[in-house]
């Protein structure tokens, strides 16, 4: 659905933000976009929806340069920034007003999510707190059914309750005709959420993986205090001793420790990432 090739993108031509990307995003997933603050998330989330234009590469959305934005692109994607800008009108009349440039809006939806996420319909969204705020243009976005929906940093200003909800809605809305991409720095507002996994480091994609893969490649688990393991890619201390990340055996298979792979790809150790690079290019077949 979304096809990027050599993208390079800043927003000056001195100081780069993206470099030499390439990624391809599918219909059906749900993709965790995971950064540090400032690493460029929102800058790659707006080349994918042509609001920001490459300096050279491209971004293509079902074909289309994602920078045309063309009106059947449009009608498709819809794209929720970090930060909303509430006008103000009720949730009803949010609905009544801008659901209409979608086709596939559904109205009773939107209520349904609005319940769950437990926000007023017919209070004005001015006159809301900044979380009830979120969750009401999160129930919008839901609600469009757009094939394509971009998700920037949409967890913020939620609690806990609410986060569960919104993972729990977001699955929900998943479909086979459906790309779904969500980006944070929270690594853990994803966790069972996601099922591919996108890292952007140093202005590069660094992994950009499934979740059922790297379960199968890595092994995620505690390290006895003292013992020496060599095999061990990456390691770090926590409220449960150390946890590490080793070579999968193909046997063994653990939950993937999100926030543990994210500090291992982000930090000074690039040994996790040499590994999986290193398998990709045994597998990647010959031409």
């Amino acid at each position: 659905m979304v096809r990027i090739r050599n993208l390079h993108f800043g927003y000056s031509r001195r100081v780069p933000q993206l470099e030499d990307l390439r990624l391809d995003l599918v219909r059906g997933r749900i993709y965790g976009l995971l950064g540090k603050n400032g690493a460029g998330k929102s800058t790659l989330l707006k080349n994918m929806v042509g609001l920001a234009f490459p300096q050279a590469g491209t971004c293509e959305i079902e074909g289309q340069a994602a920078s045309r934005r063309l009106p059947a692109t449009l009608e498709d994607l819809f794209f929720l920034p970090e930060d909303v800008q509430a006008p103000p009108v009720s949730a009803t009349q949010l609905a009544a007003s801008t659901g209409v440039f979608y086709p596939r809006f559904d109205t009773g939806a939107f209520h349904t999510y609005l319940r769950e996420l437990d926000v007023p319909a017919h209070a004005r969204l001015t006159a809301l707190s900044f979380g009830q705020q979120k969750k009401v243009f999160i129930a919008f976005a839901l609600a469009t059914n757009t094939g394509l929906l971009v998700l920037d940093e949409p967890t913020n200003g939620l609690d806990i309750p609410s986060k569960m909800q919104f993972r729990k809605l977001v699955a929900g809305a998943l479909g086979e005709d459906r790309c779904i991409v969500i980006s944070t720095h929270q690594v853990r507002d994803l966790d069972s959420l996601i099922d591919t996994v996108l890292v952007l480091h140093e202005r590069r994609i660094v992994l950009s993986e499934t979740i059922d893969a790297l379960a199968e490649k890595l092994y995620f688990g505690p390290v006895p205090a003292g013992t020496a393991s060599p095999d061990v890619l990456y390691a770090e201390p926590s409220v449960r001793g150390q946890q590490a990340i080793r070579p999968g055996d193909g046997e063994r298979y653990t939950k993937v420790d999100l926030e543990l792979l994210f500090n291992a790809l982000t930090g000074p150790s690039q040994a996790v990432a040499t590994y999986l690079t290193h398998l990709h290019l045994q597998h990647e077949p010959v031409r």
